[in-house]
């Protein structure tokens, strides 16, 4: 009997999580406020009040969570790198204490045989750099490109692997445009254009780091929530009109960056809104990259509607979700999403850097907790994935999202996305049937 949903060799396995959700020690070694401590210190802002403060104590516990990552076998963790913590003030005098708490924690992790994909920005802008008016202004560019230089010079001999930005979107759309991320401000289309426009610079600016400091063998590379369309039906014209509205949904991340240039359309829609740029701008923000990184939780469904024009269909009130309110269980968006940028693109190396469900799980019972729910939204999603795989898109690897249960940002500790259960009282891990399973899937590299 053949294996059931076999993985192509070698298929790169890991786990991922973010360095505000876990390493608490807000204020410890002499770490500067990021706007999400500032975020969870004002009331009401967070749910059940909840902030950042202490987290999962990873500061310092990392030790014994790398060696729970070993025992699951865990070969691969995406993590990421606080900026406060190595500049307290965005810019200015680096923090060396900072500086060497990731040379202890990365050395931690090749010790216990778990190679480090690192990502430079995951939403903790310094609280300083905000005060100076954080991504709406281009001094924020400048701030991330010493921040860039800074860290890949003193962990490029080590970390080949390389993330520029996390999920664009969320720190531009969603904290300046009234969403409920940090900084969560209203402030209009001109202000979320251009900081669009800044943090597809710091990319740019990421990846010239790589380049310059990253030594041989780095890689780098951005990871991107896109927006995923699903065609409703797999006929030519539904498939057509989702592909359409793909890079229509995505067009102020992905066409600067791999076609150095905003779309016609989208400057004509911006109007008197678009963003503002200057010469040599878009030679950085194109920079070849290595690889695509995509987070993938859910997705909408697109038929052809008159004239072929790509229409959303709207999704019932009974369909299924996660407790994560916004967590539409659509699995098709795992095959979906990777094709479109291999299609549309040309992108030849694809990594899924987080794919997940967030539900509110009870405590474990006698060591044991059954997951099911969570296992099976992602083995879904994973047979999707090899379907993607099966069709000669270029995905060479996927990042669990997450390790284990931390603070999620606005929902703080209430919604749990780990496969490790985590006590925040007594700070115990305890793996979840999903963790048990997926130790499987990364050791037999199929689907069990």
């Amino acid at each position: 009997m053949k294996p059931a949903y076999p993985f192509p060799k070698p298929f790169v396995w890991g786990v991922a999580m973010a360095a505000t959700q876990i390493e608490g020690a807000a204020t410890k070694d002499g770490k500067g406020e990021s706007i999400w401590d500032r975020m969870g210190a004002t009331p009401g802002k967070i749910h059940n009040h909840d902030t950042p403060a202490v987290a999962c104590d990873h500061y310092h516990r990392y030790k014994s969570d790398f060696a729970l990552m070993k025992k699951l076998g865990v070969k691969n963790y995406r993590l990421s790198i606080a900026w406060p913590r190595i500049y307290p003030q965005g810019r200015g005098a680096v923090n060396q204490k900072g500086v060497d708490f990731y040379h202890r924690l990365i050395d931690s992790m090749l010790e216990h045989g778990i190679t480090p994909w690192v990502t430079m920005f995951h939403w903790d802008l310094p609280q300083a750099l905000e005060d100076e008016g954080g991504w709406r202004v281009r001094g924020v560019t400048e701030a991330f490109s010493t921040y860039a230089d800074t860290i890949v010079r003193a962990y490029g001999d080590r970390v080949k692997n390389w993330i520029t930005l996390n999920e664009i979107i969320c720190f531009t759309k969603m904290g300046y445009g009234g969403g409920d991320k940090a900084p969560n401000t209203n402030e209009g289309d001109r202000v979320v254009n251009q900081t669009y426009h800044h943090a597809v610079l710091c990319h740019g600016l990421g990846v010239r780091a790589v380049r310059e400091y990253g030594g041989r063998g780095a890689r780098v590379g951005l990871t991107d929530n896109s927006n995923i369309t699903i065609p409703l039906m797999e006929t030519p014209q539904d498939i057509a009109a989702a592909k359409q509205a793909f890079v229509q949904e995505n067009t102020r991340i992905l066409e600067p960056i791999y076609r150095g240039r905003y779309t016609t359309e989208y400057l004509r829609s911006a109007g008197a809104n678009r963003p503002t740029w200057e010469k040599g701008d878009f030679d950085l923000i194109s920079l070849p990259t290595d690889f695509l990184g995509m987070n993938i939780y859910t997705g909408f469904y697109v038929r052809a509607g008159r004239r072929n024009a790509p229409e959303i269909v709207p999704l019932t009130p009974n369909y299924p979700r996660a407790d994560a309110p916004w967590l539409y269980l659509v699995p098709e968006a795992m095959y979906w999403g990777p094709r479109w940028v291999n299609e549309i693109y040309g992108v030849k190396s694809i990594y899924i850097t987080e794919n997940g469900a967030g539900y509110d799980d009870e405590p474990p019972v006698k060591g044991e907790l059954f997951d099911i729910h969570r296992r099976n939204y992602v083995r879904t999603c994973l047979k999707e994935l090899h379907r993607a795989v099966t069709d000669k898109v270029p995905v060479k690897g996927y990042f669990l999202w997450s390790f284990m249960d931390n603070f999620e940002w606005q929902d703080g500790y209430s919604r749990r996305f780990g496969v490790v259960y985590n006590d925040f009282t007594t700070q115990r891990r305890t793996p979840k049937l999903s963790a048990h399973w997926y130790q499987k899937v990364m050791k037999e590299n199929r689907l069990i």
